[in-house]
């Protein structure tokens, strides 16, 4: 793993701005984290000195890029706090597990994880076992965590990552297990140590939380509000990761079109984009994800006339069926998307499209369903990550009348898959023989005699490769497709 530019060592509560409810901050609480940092730092050289060697700390991820982003601050945290990362659990001191509460199977494959540290806890009691995330950002889950689980020693949501050494701090002095309830409206941290887990890709966030409560989801409330950072604070970090010779950088925002809404941000997310590309160097810029309603020409028309943004877009449709878009709180319809989708193709030729889509939403009927497939056959998607809809508590859709049998769902899921699969082969083998360029990310998992990489449009590319070629762009052409993948040839080295 790599590390960018060694940041300060403590997280620094921004704060907050207008409207916006600041946290209880108690007398002093300024200087809490440094010295919570100083005693952990203490902790560990204590350590250090009774065995010979610093103590281990292990950090699992579930989720999306925005949890992925949050476990390189945990990791960078626990490297600040005198730690030494691994990759094992069993060699750990401390596991971190932040979790994704988006469906119901990856909390229940996150639960069955930690439940698997319970023998590790009864070899080594002094072991911290520490659940994060989106998932204790339900008090539901929180207090499950408390009761089931006693081997669990520290619960926190994401409200709390940047307060990560003062938790641990607090869970280690008081000798007693820390469950620590949702902040409501929390303040921004920057200034985290960051622990990447790549040294040409990076995630950055430019916003945190989401105001737009589709009927299915539980973003809005286990990650809160709209939060924007700082236009200087995002311009500063891109900047040193493109000193620093990272080719690959994603914007991350639950809705990163909503960028600058909440005040203070000092300009929207096309004026951000717009900026960021004006940064020089060899480098990819893409961002997501983006709410169809929130998709302006204005964004189209900056990443048209771009020099580094990708022309790629992620785009979640959900359904083809303006009802279903409805129950769904979406706030558009298909003709709208439609006409969105017409706008960027018309700016960018070339680019490149995927999309979400739910199969088996309460009440989707089979005329609902066939909407669905017709908007595929209409927009023909290269990328599509689709999902079998899964009650969240605590959600309006949760309680609506209407809930489709699992079998239904599946047939229907299966219907949509194979659909996608013939026109992912199309939108592919359109691509043969096109010079595309790549950037190679190493050894193939699937095929060790073959290297891998990701085009401009993100789309999976095979080729016999060299190690310096890791890290670098490439020009690549494809000889043959499938649905989900290139596979070709280099035709210039790495540059």
């Amino acid at each position: 793993m790599q590390e960018h530019n060694q940041p300060p060592a403590a997280c620094a509560a921004r704060e907050p701005r207008a409207g916006q409810t600041p946290g209880r901050v108690p007398a002093g609480a300024e200087a809490e984290p440094a010295a919570a940092l100083e005693r952990m730092r203490a902790r560990s050289a204590a350590h250090r000195a009774a065995a010979g060697a610093p103590p281990r700390a292990y950090v699992l991820t579930f989720g999306c890029q925005q949890n992925e982003a949050d476990s390189e601050r945990l990791a960078g945290m626990a490297e600040a706090m005198g730690y030494e990362l691994c990759g094992r659990p069993d060699e750990a001191d401390l596991i971190v597990v932040n979790t994704c509460a988006i469906r119901e199977h990856a909390e229940k494959r996150a639960l069955s994880t930690v439940g698997q540290y319970k023998h590790l806890k009864a070899r080594r009691p002094g072991l911290i076992v520490a659940v994060c995330g989106c998932m204790p950002s339900q008090p539901h889950r929180l207090e499950e965590l408390k009761r089931r689980y006693p081997y669990v020693d520290l619960a926190f949501g994401t409200a709390s990552v940047g307060r990560f050494p003062q938790l641990l701090d607090e869970r280690l002095a008081r000798g007693r297990r820390l469950f620590v309830p949702p902040e409501e409206q929390p303040p921004m941290s920057e200034g985290c140590p960051v622990r990447r887990s790549s040294s040409y890709r990076a995630w950055v966030s430019v916003m945190y939380g989401c105001n737009n409560f589709c009927s299915y989801c539980i973003v809005p409330y286990v990650r809160g509000r709209e939060r924007s950072r700082s236009r200087e604070a995002i311009l500063d970090e891109v900047r040193g990761l493109v000193q620093s010779g990272y080719r690959d950088i994603t914007l991350l925002g639950q809705n990163v079109n909503s960028y600058g809404r909440d005040a203070g941000a000092g300009c929207g997310f096309p004026a951000l984009l717009a900026e960021l590309d004006r940064i020089p160097g060899d480098y990819l810029l893409r961002f997501m994800t983006s709410h169809p309603k929130d998709a302006s020409r204005e964004l189209v028309n900056v990443m048209a006339s771009s020099a580094h943004v990708a022309h790629q877009f992620h785009l979640p449709l959900q359904s083809g069926s303006d009802e279903i878009l409805r129950r769904m709180n979406r706030r558009y319809t298909a003709a709208q998307y439609l006409e969105t989708v017409a706008y960027m193709r018309e700016r960018m030729p070339d680019l490149t499209l995927s999309s979400d889509i739910i199969v088996g939403f309460p009440g989707e009927t089979e005329a609902d369903f066939e909407a669905t497939l017709e908007m595929l056959r209409r927009v023909r998607f290269d990328l599509l990550y689709s999902f079998i809809y899964s009650p969240r508590k605590g959600t309006p859709a949760a309680g609506m009348q209407g809930q489709i049998p699992r079998a239904v769902q599946q047939e229907r899921f299966d219907r949509l898959l194979a659909l996608q699969k013939q026109i992912g082969q199309e939108r592919n083998d359109a691509l043969l023989g096109r010079p595309l360029r790549v950037l190679c990310d190493g050894v193939s998992k699937a095929n060790p005699a073959l290297y891998s990489g990701r085009t401009e449009g993100n789309k999976i590319a095979f080729f016999e490769g060299s190690p310096a070629d890791v890290g670098q762009f490439v020009t690549f052409e494809a000889d043959r497709a499938d649905a989900f993948a290139l596979y070709g040839h280099k035709t210039e080295p790495g540059t």
